[in-house]
């Protein structure tokens, strides 16, 4: 069956490219700036986690930016121009982003109707809502079911993560520098939640090894015992990933079924906001 709806989401949903061409998802870039340099994410070997890493460590600059609204006009009238009679474009939080603003623009000059839906989420967290909504697209389903189910996937979504330092949360703007500050001094490791679209403090904690423990913990107590998907995602922290997922596999096996757990790095636009040694769990109830 051929879709009459287009899916669109970003970069930030962390969909491996293989996956967003089975599923016949556009992804629109956001952007990350290093130095004076500007770079769509992903799209060359300055925009790649690794880089972004390095530059963080070495305290390069390094910032980051939304599509232009012209940039997700492009992507619906590409998807008109291929057949689509209506596009729904899911993208992270609006409270962490200019992006929705952008998808929002560019959806009043289309040409086609665009449903832009802002997820409240971000990563996997985007991730699992866009594919939640390429199912019922693939069944038969409307624009305003998927954006339904697409948004309900988000809400039952826990999205944690923790990271070795808040200084690149501060610089980005997503927590006040008193709290920053504070962390510093006290040697806290954070672990940070995304609460109605917002970064947000779970607990501290204070050693790396506490952290991870207790994001497992969490992670198992927000699964329950209903079915889910979980993803682990880092940056420039494949060992303490790996790890967590492994743990999780084991006490989530009956949650899982016959899913896997994701488990990957993040993109450059998110690495360059939590800083080297960031882990996520994310939780997605079904």
């Amino acid at each position: 069956m051929v879709r009459t709806v287009a899916l669109v989401t970003d970069s930030t949903a962390l969909l491996p490219a293989e996956t967003a061409a089975a599923r016949d998802i556009t992804v629109v870039p956001l952007q990350v700036v290093v130095g004076s340099q500007a770079y769509d994410e992903g799209a060359g070997a300055e925009a790649t986690p690794e880089t972004i890493a390095e530059a963080l460590k070495a305290w390069s600059p390094v910032s980051t930016s939304r599509p232009a609204p012209a940039v997700f006009l492009e992507a619906y009238e590409q998807a008109a121009r291929r057949g689509a009679e209506e596009v729904l474009s899911i993208h992270l939080s609006g409270e962490l982003s200019g992006t929705f603003e952008s998808a929002r623009l560019a959806a009043r000059e289309a040409s086609v109707p665009v449903r832009a839906v802002d997820t409240r989420q971000l990563g996997m967290g985007v991730g699992f809502a866009v594919l939640t909504a390429a199912d019922v697209l693939d069944d038969g389903g409307s624009a305003e079911k998927a954006a339904g189910a697409a948004l309900a996937r988000a809400d039952g979504t826990t999205s944690l993560f923790y990271v070795d330092t808040l200084e690149y949360l501060r610089r980005g703007g997503r927590i006040g520098a008193g709290a920053a500050l504070l962390g510093s001094a006290l040697a806290i490791k954070p672990l940070l939640q995304i609460v109605d679209g917002r970064v947000d403090t779970v607990e501290k904690v204070r050693t790396s090894a506490r952290a991870l423990s207790r994001l497992e913990e969490l992670a198992v107590a927000a699964a329950g015992d209903r079915r889910v998907d979980v993803a682990v995602a880092h940056l420039a922290s494949p060992d303490r990933a790996e790890t967590l997922a492994t743990r999780l596999r084991g006490r989530l096996a009956a949650q899982l079924g016959d899913h896997e757990v994701w488990v990957g790095q993040v993109g450059a636009v998110i690495g360059a906001h939590v800083g080297p040694g960031m882990v996520a769990v994310v939780v997605s109830l079904r």
